[in-house]
């Protein structure tokens, strides 16, 4: 599914070229559950925006289900993003004057579903993620661990392929740290390739396979 080739990325510090990734070579099979690990700095934020199809690499080559990402244009780049990848954050993201029912449904008006069709498969996504009884609560009435799950209900609202999770226990505490990744092992299991970003060590183990990257280098765990 994911697969990049001397992935390479650079930025301006102090009018001097710094690299944020210096040769990233990735491979992603469909269906994988991988973790991606390293210190602040390192380059895995950097790497998860490119595999996102937020963000282009100045050299290499970056091919989403077989489709070069670099060579296509803006909208067309758009398009696939929005069709293949769910991302989690850790600050979450919501829009905090809607509600969370609202905010599960907000990705489905790209795809041009009727209300009651959105409406439909929010409710359905809440139930999953247990918060049916939370659908008219705004952001700031949940706790962090509930706006997580939420985030993570948002992600599937398109059901894609691919989850991208940046941090995403970074702003909760341990119990709603545990349901999340649980969450996320149940998502694998269903068949959805999920890649989670982290600094920490023990939710790197939840995955099935762990990735260390230091100075935009990426090893095996």
């Amino acid at each position: 599914m994911i697969e990049t080739v001397d992935l390479k990325k650079t930025y301006i510090a102090r009018n001097k070229e710094v690299y944020a990734l210096n040769g990233i070579n990735l491979q992603v099979d469909k269906g994988d559950f991988v973790s991606i690990m390293g210190p602040s700095g390192s380059g895995k934020s950097t790497l998860l925006s490119i595999l996102g199809c937020l963000d282009n690499a100045c050299q290499g080559s970056y091919y989403l289900n077989g489709i070069d990402v670099k060579r296509l244009k803006d909208r067309k780049r758009a398009q696939l993003r929005n069709s293949v990848i769910g991302f989690v954050f850790q600050s979450f993201f919501l829009m905090p004057r809607l509600s969370a029912a609202e905010n599960i449904e907000l990705p489905m008006l790209y795809y041009g579903l009727t209300p009651k069709e959105r409406h439909k498969r929010a409710q359905w996504l809440l139930e999953c993620v247990s918060l049916s009884d939370r659908a008219n609560h705004l952001p700031s009435e949940l706790s962090g661990g509930q706006c997580q799950r939420i985030a993570i209900a948002r992600a599937l609202a398109n059901d894609p392929e691919l989850i991208l999770a940046d941090e995403p226990t970074g702003n909760l505490d341990q119990e709603a740290s545990s349901v999340v990744l649980d969450m996320f092992s149940v998502l694998n299991e269903q068949g959805k390739t999920v890649v989670l970003i982290t600094h920490d060590g023990t939710i790197a183990k939840k995955a099935k396979r762990s990735l260390v990257i230091r100075n935009g280098i990426i090893n095996n765990a």
